[in-house]
C-alpha cells in the first residue's frame, strides 16, 4: 500500500522549512505546519502522479511541487533556522531495491544541502523567452563572413558591443555553452581587421588547439593567415611572423616570448585572447599563465587582454588585478542542472570504486534508453577502459572474456554497443569525437581532456570519480565537465550533470559547487622559473626590478606581500649558475648561457639543477650500456613528470618483473625507466602499428616517451657549455634523438645522423621528413653525417646556400689527439673541447688552428676528450666514440 500523503502538523510548532527531493513514489513526507516553506521535487515520471495529487490535496501549493526529468537524489531538508537545519539523505536508488539511509547531517553540511536544493529548485523555474540579435546590427558588414552564425545569442549581444566599444582589458565570465568563442573571435577581428595588428589566442592544452584550429578554417578560406602553435607542431618562424592570428597553448606562447627570433613579431600583437583564464589557479598551468599575464598587463598596456572565463567566485579579483572591466553573463542556451548521486562510503577502496562504476553505468543506461547521449568522465585511463566495458555490457554487448587491457577487443565490443572511449594515447580518440558528434555513438567515456573545451556536447554528463589520477578533482574541472551537458550541438534544451560522491563527500561537494571555483595564485610553487624567464627577456636585472615585477603578480594582488620567496629564488638561480653578476655592474644580474638554455627549453630550473647534481654524483660509466642505464635511471627518478607517469595497478607488477627479474616491487619512475630502456635496447619493438611492447600497452609508455626528449636535449646541449660532464652530454644527445625518432627504430650511435636529418629537413618539416631522410640514408649504408659528397641529399629542404655551411659546421673533420697528459684538438669555428680525467672535466674554446690542453690534474680515472660544435654535433674519444656513428651492420 502507498504511504499516506504528508499533512500539516496538527497544532504543531512551525518547522519553518521543509524541502524534499523524493525518488520513491511510496515515500512518506514528514508533517508540516501552516505557513511553512514547503518545496518538493519529484521525478518527471507518471509513477509519481498519485503522490503529486496527494500533495495538492493535503495543502501543498501547486507551485511548491516541481518535476525533474532525471531526479537521482533523495534528500529532505527541514528546520526553523540555519542553526537548526537537519538533512536526511538516502543512497541513490538506481540499482538498489532498498536504498540505505545515511546518518542525519546538521550544521554547515545542512546549510550546504539547503543551498544545493535551492540551486536545483531555481533551475526549474519556467524560462523567460529570449531572442537572438542579428550580427549585422552589431558588427561591421565585412566581418560577418568570419562568424559561424548570422545571429548573436543574448550573451553575445551583451558582450560583443563592449568588445568593440573600447580597447580596455576585459574579463568575460559566462557559463559553458554561452558562446564565448564568438566573443573571442570579435576581439581578434577588431585587432586584425580594424587595427591592422596581430591577435594571439591562448588555450590551455594541445587538444583545444585542434578544436579552435578547425573552427578557424573559415577564416583561412576568407584570406586571413591563422598559424597554430602547440608543442607537437614545429614552428615555421617566417609563417609565424606573417600570420594574422596565432592559436597557441599557454606554454608555447611563453616559449615564443622567450625566443629572441620572435620578439619583434610579439610587438605586433594587439590583442591577447585568453581562453579559460580561470586556470590561473591551476597548479600545473596556472604559474606560466600568471607570469605571462603579469608581463602583458604592464608594458604600458600595448597588448589588450580579453579573458574568457567559466563562472568563478572571485572574477572581480582577477579583473581588478588585470585592470580590466568585468562582464558577467548568466544566460545559457540550455537549462543545466546538477545533482550528486550518492553511494555508501567504505574503508575498502575497491568496493567504492566498483559502486561508482555500477552507478555510472545505471545512470548512463537510464539516459540512453530515453534517447539521450552521455559523456562519462573517469579519473584515469584504466577506469575509462573498465567503465566503458561495463557500460557496453549494460547496453547489451557480449563482453564475456574481454579484458579492459585487450584494446582491440575492447574497442570492438564497445562500438557494438555504441560506446566510445577518449583519452590521450587512445588510437581511436579522433574517430570517437567524430562519431559522438554525429550521434553514431550514444556514450563517450573519457578522461578530463574533453572537459577542458573540446566541443563534444551531450544530454547528460556523469563524473564517476572525484580524483584525477592521485589528486582530488577541483571545482573548476567539475564545472567544465558539467558544462558539456545540454549544449546546443547535441540538439538538447536541457542538460543533466551528475557527480557521483560518497556519503562522506556529499556535504563538502554541495558547498563547493554552490560557492563556485575560487582562483588562487600558484606561482610561488615555481617562482625561480619565472624570475629566470623575466631575466632572460631583460625585464629583471636587479633585486629592485624583481621586486617591482613581484608587485605586479596575481599572488601579490591576493595578499602574498613577503619578498622572502623572491629573494630565495634569486639566490638559488645565482648559486645554481642560471644567473650571474653582470660583467660591467656587480649589482646587476644577467642570465648565463645555462640560464638561457633552460628558459628556452622550458625546463624547470629546480628540476634542472637536481639533474645536474645527480649527474655529478654518478660514477663515471665504463661503456655505453652502463652510461645509458645510469642516465635513464637518473631522469626517470629526478624529473617529476617522468617519475609520476600514471600507471594502472594491473601494469605495475608487469613493469616490476621486467625491470627486476629477481624480484622486487614497482618503484616510482619505473614506467618511464621501462619506456626509455625499451627504446635503448629494443628499438625494433617500436615498429609502426605496435600496440603492445614487452607486455606493456604502447599507450601506457607514450607519455614518458613524449616528455623525456626535452630533458635529454637540455643535457645534450650542455656539452658546448661545459656545465655537465661530457659523457652525460653525448649520451643524452644520442639517446634523446633515438627516443624522439623512435618510429625510425634507430640504434645506438644514430644520434648524429638523426641530427643531420633534422638540419636538412629544417624544423617546420622535421616531423614528416626526418624519417624519410633517415631511411634513405641508412638504406644507402650511411651510418653518420660524415659523407664527403657536396650535393644536397634528395628531399632536403635546407637551401643551397646553407647546405655548404652545414657541412663545414659538422664535427666530421674534427681531430682529437692524446699525448701523455695533453690533448690536442681542431674543429669548426665556434667549437669547444671538453677534456676529463675521471670526474674532473674542463671546457676550452677551439680557436682557428686548434688547441692544446692539459688534462685536469689531481684525479684518478680514465682520461677522455670530446669536441662539440656550436650547431649541435660532436666527436669523442674512448668508448664515447661509439656515439659518433651507427655500428657497422646496424644501419637498419
Amino acid at each position: 500500500m502507498p504511504s499516506p500523503a504528508p499533512t500539516p502538523a496538527a497544532g504543531g510548532e512551525a518547522t519553518g522549512v521543509l524541502w524534499a527531493k523524493i525518488t520513491d513514489p511510496d515515500a512518506d513526507l514528514p508533517g508540516f505546519a501552516p505557513g511553512d516553506d514547503v518545496r518538493v521535487l519529484l521525478p518527471d515520471d507518471e509513477r509519481f502522479t498519485v503522490l503529486g495529487e496527494k500533495l495538492l490535496a493535503n495543502g501543498v501549493d501547486g507551485a511548491a511541487v516541481r518535476r525533474v526529468r532525471y531526479l537521482l537524489e533523495d534528500e529532505t531538508v527541514r528546520g526553523s533556522s540555519p542553526a537548526r537545519l537537519t538533512v536526511d539523505t538516502a543512497e541513490c536508488h538506481l540499482g538498489k531495491s532498498v536504498p540505505r539511509q545515511f546518518p542525519r547531517v546538521t550544521g554547515s553540511g545542512a546549510e550546504a544541502a539547503r543551498d544545493a536544493f535551492d540551486a536545483l529548485w531555481q533551475a526549474h523555474v519556467p524560462p523567460e523567452g529570449v531572442s537572438p540579435v542579428p550580427a549585422a546590427d552589431v558588427l561591421p558588414p565585412d566581418w560577418l563572413r568570419f562568424l559561424p552564425y548570422p545571429e548573436l545569442n543574448p550573451a553575445q549581444a551583451v558582450t560583443v558591443p563592449e568588445v568593440l566599444a573600447h580597447d580596455d582589458h576585459l574579463v568575460i565570465v559566462a557559463p559553458t555553452g554561452a558562446g564565448k568563442t564568438v566573443m573571442g573571435m570579435t576581439a581578434a577581428l577588431k585587432a586584425v581587421l580594424a587595427q591592422g595588428r596581430k591577435a594571439a589566442w591562448l588555450v590551455p592544452q594541445r587538444s583545444l588547439t585542434d578544436e579552435l584550429n578547425r573552427e578557424l578554417d573559415q577564416w583561412r578560406e576568407q584570406g586571413l593567415r591563422v598559424e597554430r602553435l602547440s608543442g607537437e607542431y614545429s614552428v615555421d618562424i617566417q609563417r609565424v611572423r606573417e600570420a594574422d592570428l596565432w592559436v597557441a597553448t599557454t606554454e608555447k606562447f611563453e616559449a615564443i616570448c622567450r625566443a629572441s627570433s620572435l620578439r619583434e613579431a610579439l610587438t605586433e600583437v594587439g590583442c591577447l585572447i585568453v581562453d579559460e583564464i580561470h586556470l590561473l589557479g591551476d597548479p600545473a598551468r596556472g604559474p606560466v599563465l600568471e607570469a605571462l599575464l603579469a608581463r602583458m598587463r604592464g608594458e604600458d598596456a600595448r597588448m589588450r587582454i580579453v579573458g574568457l572565463s567559466a563562472t568563478v567566485s572571485n572574477a572581480d579579483q582577477v579583473a581588478a588585478w588585470l585592470g580590466a572591466k568585468l562582464l558577467r553573463v548568466a544566460w545559457r542556451p540550455t537549462k543545466l542542472t546538477w545533482q550528486l548521486p550518492t553511494i555508501a562510503a567504505h574503508r575498502d577502496w575497491g568496493l567504492v570504486e566498483t559502486a561508482r562504476i555500477r552507478l555510472a553505468s545505471s545512470i548512463t543506461r537510464t539516459v540512453t534508453r530515453d534517447g539521450g547521449s552521455v559523456l562519462v568522465f573517469c579519473g584515469s585511463k584504466r577506469n575509462v577502459r573498465r567503465t566503458a566495458l561495463i557500460i557496453a555490457a549494460a547496453l547489451g554487448a557480449a563482453t564475456d572474456g574481454v579484458h579492459p587491457d585487450d584494446l582491440d577487443r575492447l574497442h570492438e565490443v564497445c562500438r557494438s554497443a555504441r560506446v566510445g572511449l577518449h583519452y590521450k594515447g587512445w588510437e581511436h580518440k579522433r574517430q570517437s569525437e567524430v562519431d559522438f558528434r554525429a550521434r553514431e555513438l550514444d556514450v563517450l567515456v573519457a578522461t578530463s581532456t574533453v572537459a577542458a573545451g573540446v566541443n563534444l556536447p551531450a544530454r547528460a554528463v556523469v563524473i564517476q570519480d572525484t580524483e584525477v589520477g592521485l589528486n582530488p578533482i577541483d571545482v573548476a574541472t567539475v564545472q567544465q565537465m558539467f558544462g558539456r551537458a545540454g549544449r546546443i550541438g547535441a540538439g538538447e534544451r536541457e542538460g543533466w550533470a551528475f557527480l557521483i560522491v560518497t556519503e562522506n563527500e556529499r556535504a563538502a561537494w554541495q558547498a563547493k559547487l554552490v560557492a563556485g571555483h575560487t582562483v588562487r595564485s600558484q606561482i610561488e610553487s615555481s617562482l625561480a622559473d619565472h624570475v629566470l624567464a623575466e631575466a632572460v627577456q631583460g625585464r629583471i636585472s636587479s633585486l629592485a626590478e624583481a621586486e617591482r615585477w613581484w608587485v605586479g603578480t596575481f599572488a601579490c594582488h591576493q595578499g602574498s606581500r613577503s619578498l622572502a620567496p623572491l629573494r630565495r629564488a634569486i639566490d638559488f638561480l645565482t648559486e645554481a649558475g642560471f644567473l650571474a653578476a653582470a660583467s660591467d655592474d656587480a649589482d646587476r644580474v644577467v642570465a648565463t648561457e645555462l640560464g638561457l638554455l633552460t628558459a628556452r627549453l622550458m625546463v624547470s630550473a629546480t628540476v634542472g639543477h637536481e639533474i645536474r647534481l645527480a649527474l655529478a654524483d654518478t660514477e663515471l660509466p665504463d661503456g655505453p650500456e652502463a652510461a645509458e642505464a645510469a642516465l635513464i635511471d637518473l631522469v626517470s627518478t629526478v624529473v617529476p613528470k617522468l617519475a609520476g607517469t600514471a600507471i594502472s595497478e594491473e601494469l605495475k607488477p608487469v613493469v616490476a618483473r621486467a625491470l627486476r627479474p629477481g624480484g622486487g616491487d614497482y618503484q616510482r619512475g619505473d614506467l618511464a625507466r621501462m619506456a626509455l630502456r625499451l627504446v635503448a635496447s629494443n628499438p625494433d619493438a617500436f615498429r609502426r602499428g605496435a600496440r603492445v611492447i614487452d607486455g606493456i600497452p604502447y599507450v601506457a609508455l607514450y607519455p614518458a616517451l613524449e616528455e623525456a626528449p626535452r630533458y635529454l636535449h637540455w643535457l645534450g646541449c650542455q656539452g658546448l657549455l661545459g656545465t655537465v660532464h661530457p659523457w652525460g652530454a653525448i649520451v643524452a644527445a644520442d639517446l634523446g634523438r633515438r627516443v624522439r625518432w623512435r618510429r625510425c627504430r634507430p640504434r645506438r650511435g644514430a644520434g648524429r645522423l638523426l641530427w643531420m636529418c633534422e638540419q636538412l629537413a629544417t624544423p617546420p618539416h622535421a616531423e614528416d621528413l626526418v624519417p624519410e631522410l633517415f631511411a634513405a640514408a641508412t638504406e644507402r649504408g650511411l651510418t653518420s653525417p660524415d659523407w664527403t659528397v657536396g650535393v644536397r641529399p634528395r628531399g632536403t629542404v635546407l637551401d643551397e646556400q646553407s647546405y655548404p655551411a652545414l657541412l663545414r659546421e659538422r664535427a666530421s673533420a674534427a681531430e682529437i689527439g692524446h699525448d701523455g697528459g695533453v690533448v690536442t684538438a681542431s674543429g669548426p669555428e665556434g667549437s669547444v673541447l671538453g677534456t676529463w680525467l675521471g670526474k674532473r672535466y674542463r671546457r676550452d674554446a677551439v680557436p682557428k688552428g686548434g688547441v692544446r690542453v692539459a688534462l685536469p690534474a689531481g684525479e684518478l680515472g680514465e682520461p677522455g676528450a670530446a669536441l662539440f660544435t656550436w650547431r649541435g654535433d660532436h666527436r669523442a674519444t674512448g668508448w664515447l666514440a661509439r656515439y659518433s656513428a651507427l655500428a657497422p651492420g646496424n644501419a637498419r
